[in-house]
């Protein structure tokens, strides 16, 4: 029988790539891509050979690979073929695009965040030390284990002391699950609280990271507006009389994400009387109440009496690094089992060895040296913006210097077009977050001015270019 062959395979003497794998892939492709239709002769092993100007057993390795793989079939007495591939879908598919990650084509030099602390001065060496110290301890082997999806429970204990000596609350080791950041606790408490047209009461503006989640978990968002003592408890009221499904309200009540405001204690309990009224729960993130430089922090709602339907989440990343990821949940412990046991499915547990790290932090008082270090450092920086927002800015913004926090919220006096303020902030190559960050309508009249990541001289930089455009 006469067997064509058209194809022309190019050998390359390669050590990546075997002869006889290279044969066996170029005739795989050439099935793929149709230039070898199903039962279709292939040549003897003697003539590709011959053709190729390899060894024959070359041939016969590549042929035995192929067989072994289902792509050719031999016929006793007649030869070699191209299997029978009718029922299987080898044509190319026309796929999908692939959307590539939008980068900014602005190189910028300066980008204030929405609030990040500075890496600089986190405890790195010190981290590093504790990490080595676990590893040289006896039965460290048994700390490669598996552990409790809800974290690792002497951590939990740790954290649960935290919270009872330093924020009035009264929590158990048992009622703590610690996840990787606050946004992984945020999307455990949403998908277990919440159901598919449920209502959450969030602030206005707020963070939208957080409405994103409850949104995913089927829920719809109810706006509240924010003013200068935090969440207005009237229009939450009036939400809760026309709704009967609100499950939940999300509030930032220490410092108000973005606006730094604080909850007023009138409205604090007002919320925990109309929580019980209405059986909703108090979602409270409190994620920057180590950084005040008041008298002391105002405690959380969480710890407040009478305070029956809440959840309490807190992070640890900025303390040490944002880098490392690590929240955590308070909150009764039937939800925390039910927490637990999703957490169980998208994650077996959390990081057992980083978590015994920071604990020997806390346990040897790193942590609070570093607080301490921290709080100095964030509050020079703090008082460094507010000269320099006095001396530049005081005639076209407006502006309340919070009790804590790493962001000023700056209200421009008259109305301003963000996009058109962006565009002219571009060109000096300086990146703020816009309303997008913040708000369901880009009409938002707010900047988030983020003093912790910046240096002295980035900061006068930044509040120079509000001067010239606003």
């Amino acid at each position: 029988m006469l067997r064509p062959w058209p194809l022309q395979i190019q050998i390359i003497n390669t050590e990546k790539k075997a002869i006889y794998l290279q044969i066996a892939d170029a005739i795989i492709e050439a099935i793929k891509t149709g230039q070898l239709k199903e039962e279709e002769a292939l040549p003897g092993s003697r003539k590709l050979a011959e053709i190729l100007g390899v060894n024959r057993n070359t041939v016969i390795e590549a042929y035995d690979v192929l067989l072994s793989e289902g792509w050719i079939m031999s016929k006793s007495r007649s030869g070699t073929y191209v299997s029978k591939l009718a029922d299987i879908n080898i044509t190319p598919l026309n796929k999908t695009p692939i959307k590539k990650e939008s980068k900014s084509t602005i190189q910028y030099n300066i980008t204030v965040d929405d609030g990040n602390p500075d890496t600089s001065i986190a405890p790195v060496e010190e981290l590093a030390r504790a990490y080595r110290q676990i590893f040289k301890r006896k039965g460290k082997w048994q700390m490669m284990g598996y552990s409790s999806p809800l974290g690792l429970f002497e951590f939990r204990e740790h954290i649960s002391k935290m919270l009872n000596h330093w924020r009035g609350m009264q929590v158990t080791a048992e009622e703590i699950c610690i996840s990787r950041g606050s946004q992984m606790a945020m999307y455990l408490i949403a998908q277990v609280l919440l159901k598919k047209d449920d209502y959450v009461i969030v602030e206005h503006p707020g963070y939208r990271k957080a409405w994103h989640t409850f949104e995913h978990a089927g829920a719809k968002l109810l706006y509240a507006n924010v003013d200068d003592q935090g969440i207005d408890i009237n229009q939450v009221e009036s939400l809760l009389k026309e709704n009967k499904r609100i499950k939940a309200i999300y509030i930032t009540p220490h410092h108000q994400y973005p606006t730094t405001a604080t909850l007023s204690l009138q409205r604090r309990y007002k919320l925990i009387e109309l929580s019980n009224l209405y059986n909703f729960t108090i979602i409270e993130d409190d994620y920057d109440y180590e950084f005040h430089y008041g008298h002391r922090p105002v405690m959380p709602i969480s710890s407040l009496p009478n305070v029956l339907n809440y959840v309490y989440i807190g992070t640890l990343s900025k303390v040490v690094a944002p880098s490392l990821r690590i929240g955590y949940i308070a909150t009764n412990n039937d939800l925390i089992q039910k927490i637990g046991e999703l957490r169980s499915i998208i994650d077996v547990q959390g990081d057992n060895i980083m978590e015994q790290a920071i604990l020997q932090l806390m346990d040897d008082g790193t942590i609070r040296k570093h607080l301490k270090k921290a709080h100095n450092y964030y509050k020079s920086k703090r008082d460094i913006t507010a000269d320099l927002l006095d001396k530049n800015l005081k005639e076209q913004v407006n502006y309340t210097i919070a009790d804590g926090g790493l962001a000023i919220w700056l209200v421009p006096k008259k109305e301003t077009d963000w996009d058109k303020l962006k565009k002219k902030l571009d060109l000096d190559k300086i990146a703020f977050m816009g309303p997008e960050r913040f708000s369901y309508s880009d009409k938002l009249q707010g900047i988030r001015f983020s003093f912790g990541s910046l240096s002295e001289r980035q900061i006068e930089e930044a509040i120079l270019c509000l001067k010239r455009h606003l």
